[in-house]
Order: structure tokens, then C-alpha cells, then sequence
């Protein structure tokens, strides 16, 4: 925050290769900062930080109309089909400390495609390393976002009746965030509606945190 009548909040972004990270990264951004695309192996090599245009009428804060701008953390995917595990947390974890090293991370999104069981080793390393980078306190800063969620709804799902029938590995990992999810759909909404609802949730998230962040060394 530099101001009274500004506002920045910091994110980053986890998931495993194709989970839409960088896909999702663009819509909160509104733009097109991050390279996606579909491919058989990982796309994403290197952390890259995305900053959005001023967000003038988003929130109120204190009787005050708060401009709000996002910076989101784009981090390459894990497992890799390239990197190691050892280069991929260590190319995060100076990432972090660069970028939010004074300002601090408001929240960490763990994206999950919806349309793809969340289950096994993999899935457990992710954790575990977001866990190690985060610190003892990365529960309270974690939130998951579903992404291809028009996928649930086409096949039909409500959102309710998904997380119902999810893996116990997926229900376990929803109570660790204390239930923090978005889903993101691409289907029948625009790019400014889908980015505005998920911003909102954001928000609330970090409404409950007080505006806590995480810092970095």
C-alpha cells in the first residue's frame, strides 16, 4: 500500500504443469503478460511477476473508494517436465523474496484444473513444497482456484455436489485452507466479469486475514 487511496495486493501462483496457471495469472491481471498455451510438456521455465492497471471504484476502505492494483507472481510448474524439484523451489523462493520480499504476499493460489482428479505423489510434493517456501503459516494464505470449472458444470455438477464427491486427498488439502477455493469458468461469461468475481473472492480472503501478509528474506 503506498498510499490511503491505494491499495496493491500481492499473489502467486502454484500448480502442476497444465493446470492453467499461467491462463488464470492473465485474467487477474487483465491482460496477456503471461505465455499460455496447451503443450505436452511444461511452458512455464521461469518465475515472472505481472502488474495490473489501476483498479479505480473496486473496494471501499473506511468510507474511502480504494484504487486497487494486482501484482501476481507467475512460478513454474511442479512436477516439471524439465526442471528439477531442487531448481524449480529455488527459483521461487528468490522469486518471493525479490519481488515480496518488504511488501509481502497477501495470497498464494494453488491452481487445480477441475476437470482432473487430485490425487497421488505429485500432488503431496506440490504441497509439500509450497509448504516449505510459505513457512508454518502458509494454511492461512493458501486459497485453491479450479480452473476449466464450466468442464464440472457441462458434465452436471454444481459446485457444492463436486466438492462432495472430491478425493479425500483434495478434501483434506480444501480443510487445510479452511475451505478457501474459487472456481474460474471460461464459458459464457467475459474475460472483465470472470476477473471481477475472482478478485472479489480474493478479496474476502484477505478481508479475513485483516490484510496480513507473508514476507520474505
Amino acid at each position: 500500500m503506498t498510499d490511503s487511496n491505494k491499495m496493491i495486493i500481492n499473489l502467486a501462483l502454484f500448480g502442476m504443469t497444465q493446470s492453467g496457471k499461467s491462463s488464470a495469472g492473465n485474467i487477474l491481471l487483465g491482460s496477456t503478460d503471461f505465455h499460455s498455451s496447451f503443450s505436452p510438456c511444461s511452458v512455464t521455465k521461469d518465475c515472472c511477476l505481472g502488474r495490473s492497471c489501476h483498479l479505480c471504484g473496486f473496494m471501499r476502505r473506511g468510507g474511502q473508494e480504494i484504487t486497487l492494483q494486482i501484482q501476481v507472481l507467475d512460478t513454474p510448474g511442479y512436477p516439471h517436465s524439465r526442471l528439477t524439484k531442487k531448481h524449480v523451489k529455488q527459483e521461487v523462493k528468490e522469486a518471493l523474496a525479490h519481488h515480496f520480499g518488504q511488501e509481502g504476499l497477501h495470497l498464494a493460489l494453488l491452481v487445480q484444473r477441475a476437470d482432473m482428479p487430485l490425487f497421488g505423489q505429485e500432488v503431496s510434493d506440490l504441497v509439500q513444497m509450497i509448504q516449505e517456501l510459505l513457512g508454518h503459516s502458509w494454511k492461512n494464505y493458501t486459497a485453491i482456484l479450479f480452473t476449466h470449472a464450466e468442464k464440472i458444470e457441462e458434465a452436471g455438477f454444481s459446485e457444492d455436489k463436486y466438492l462432495h464427491e472430491a478425493s479425500d486427498t483434495l478434501l483434506t488439502l480444501l480443510n487445510s485452507v479452511q475451505r478457501r477455493y474459487i472456481f474460474q469458468y471460461k464459458k459464457g461469461n467475459s474475460l472483465n466479469e470472470q476477473r471481477i468475481k475472482i478478485l472479489e473472492r480474493i478479496m474476502e480472503f484477505i478481508k479475513e486475514n485483516c490484510y496480513q501478509v507473508l514476507t520474505f528474506k
